[in-house]
């Protein structure tokens, strides 16, 4: 069975509320689908979104990727060897991880309807569909005020853990974590999220600061810049509080050299970061050997995406204990059919084939040139 066709198209998605952290604002999401057809007729679905200040790709670069390289790479390709045309997927081009990930995740989705099985299962054959994935949901740079009402919201629909961006303003972010902390109690988790925004130092005093006002953090996400991997050991040497590698881990080679290292004691698996599900469980299998866990994130990603890495983190459970796959609960609609039911802080996994997005509303979907 080989692959006969490849389209690429835009899905527009307006967000209830702008995305803020300390990089950027963004107020829909607008990511590359891609659908591949193979000869049967069966259809696979990929997503890219766009996030330059993290990969480096826009919504061009993704499109030229996909029509330049990646679809003329696989089309016509033989189904039955699946492993060969996502080695294929990696090696063609460098870089445009998050291209690589929406090809990546058809092939996935593709294998697994035709193997007739959801894509967890595929993954691993133990994985237990009746248990839910439980994700937290992203509070967004505000002003206080706002970050306070946003929280007691999140807490309102059932959300039991807060992912909260600072960063940006160094000690000052500690107020807005003392002051959502006293807003919503002590029952539910409060992550950290500095987006790279502090040094070293600074990191080491707010967080010291922040465990003499036990504030109870989980954990924190990318204190310092992506490359400072001996800065965020120097985090981790002097605070008790859980340090997570994010930007500065998108293959497995910065895993290895993480942990090796001991500069974080968990690394969050993006399949943008990573270029999809192929390198993902290579990342998931070091952090294994090293006993550690991982996190599951997401960028700014639609239910195509955050579908195929609930079911990487549902099949990799014994390794991904935090769940951060908050896109679809972002969004102000659902334009698709099928797939996993996100209600909430809740993921409930199905057995429907593949990730189990069967189509788009074409209201928010428009086909591009480029995919043949």
């Amino acid at each position: 069975m080989k692959i006969q066709d490849i389209t690429i198209g835009l899905v527009k998605i307006p967000l209830r509320t702008p995305f803020k952290t300390a990089l950027r604002t963004v107020e829909c999401v607008e990511d590359i689908v891609i659908k591949i057809t193979a000869e049967d007729g069966e259809t696979g679905y990929g997503e890219a979104p766009p996030t330059k200040a993290i990969t480096g790709e826009t919504l061009s670069s993704i499109a030229n990727a996909l029509g330049t390289y990646l679809i003329p790479a696989v089309k016509g390709m033989d189904l039955k060897e699946p492993a060969v045309i996502l080695q294929k997927i990696q090696n063609c081009i460098p870089g445009n991880s998050s291209a690589k990930a929406a090809m990546d995740m058809a092939v996935y989705d593709l294998t697994a309807k035709h193997t007739e099985i959801p894509l967890c299962i595929l993954l691993n054959k133990s994985t237990n569909l009746k248990k839910p994935l439980m994700t937290d949901l992203t509070i967004s740079v505000n002003p206080v005020e706002q970050m306070v009402l946003d929280a007691k919201e999140a807490v309102a629909r059932g959300f039991q853990s807060l992912k909260i961006k600072v960063g940006k303003e160094g000690i000052k972010d500690l107020e807005r974590i003392h002051e959502i902390r006293a807003a919503i109690g002590d029952q539910v988790g409060i992550r950290v999220d500095a987006n790279q925004g502090w040094t070293p130092q600074q990191a080491v005093a707010i967080l010291q600061q922040a465990q003499d006002m036990k504030l109870d953090l989980e954990f924190v996400e990318q204190p310092v810049k992506a490359a400072d991997i001996s800065g965020m050991a120097y985090i981790k040497a002097n605070t008790q509080i859980p340090i997570v590698a994010d930007e500065s881990a998108f293959h497995p080679e910065d895993a290895e050299r993480i942990f090796y290292e001991n500069a974080a004691d968990m690394v969050n698996i993006k399949l943008m970061k990573a270029g999809g599900i192929y390198e993902a469980l290579k990342i998931a299998e070091i952090a294994g050997r090293y006993g550690k866990k991982c996190m599951i994130g997401c960028m700014l990603e639609s239910k195509i995406a955050v579908s195929a890495a609930a079911h990487f983190a549902a099949a990799m459970g014994d390794v991904v204990t935090a769940v951060d796959l908050d896109g679809p609960s972002l969004c102000a609609v659902d334009p698709y059919i099928g797939g996993p039911a996100f209600q909430d802080p809740y993921i409930y996994m199905n057995e429907t084939q593949g990730i189990g997005i069967t189509g788009i509303e074409q209201n928010y979907y428009e086909e591009m040139e480029g995919g043949k």
